[in-house]
């Protein structure tokens, strides 16, 4: 399974770099220590994480009543978050450490400009590439080993209907969703407070 996930990764990721040919991050500066410790407690207790990721995903499975063992009531709906809160904290932490040691910078950098089209291909482009020490795009290695070392991990302390190697790939499928759907945020949510900020003047 871990195979099959690390072969689409690098595929896509061969993908998003023909998008970004040599074009390094325009004005890169090199992510700072003290940066990266602050990419890894917004990403993981931040607002969008706490007030709006976390609470959907727990919601969601609440409802349809996934796994079974935390039932689908307030319990389980609590168990559902924090489940969440300690998978993402070790996807991150991993992100982080492993992406210091490779010169990997974990931060979104918006394109903020051409089209929507071309914008949504590079919010998913970047999914799967980074910015290297000197601003170059090239495969988010700490990114998939985040990714699939927090859900393959996460397997000891799960129950066992969502233990299994195929509930782990799912989970990091999810994940790499998940971090498309962020990336788009960050991409379009600037330009759409301006124009409601606009608006309601």
């Amino acid at each position: 399974m871990k195979i099959v996930l690390t072969l689409l990764f690098l595929v896509s990721s061969g993908l998003a770099q023909r998008m970004f040919p040599a074009q390094p991050v325009s004005n890169y500066r090199p992510i700072t220590g003290g940066e990266r410790l602050h990419w890894f407690v917004v990403s993981t207790v931040g607002p969008t994480s706490l007030l709006a990721a976390g609470p959907l995903s727990a919601a969601i499975g609440t409802a349809m009543d996934r796994p079974k063992e935390y039932g689908p009531h307030w319990d389980g709906f609590g168990s559902r978050y924090g489940m969440r809160l300690t998978g993402i904290s070790t996807g991150n932490a991993m992100e982080a450490g492993l992406g210091s040691l490779w010169g990997e910078d974990p931060r979104y950098f918006r394109s903020g400009k051409g089209g929507v089209g071309g914008r949504v291909k590079y919010a998913i482009g970047t999914t799967f590439l980074a910015p290297g020490r000197e601003g170059q795009w090239r495969p988010a290695y700490a990114r998939l080993a985040g990714d699939l070392g927090n859900n393959f991990l996460s397997n000891a302390w799960r129950v066992d209907s969502e233990s299994g190697a195929g509930d782990a790939l799912l989970r990091s499928l999810l994940g790499v969703a998940a971090r498309m759907g962020g990336n788009a945020f960050q991409e379009f949510w600037p330009d759409l407070s301006k124009k409601m900020l606009h608006r309601n003047k």
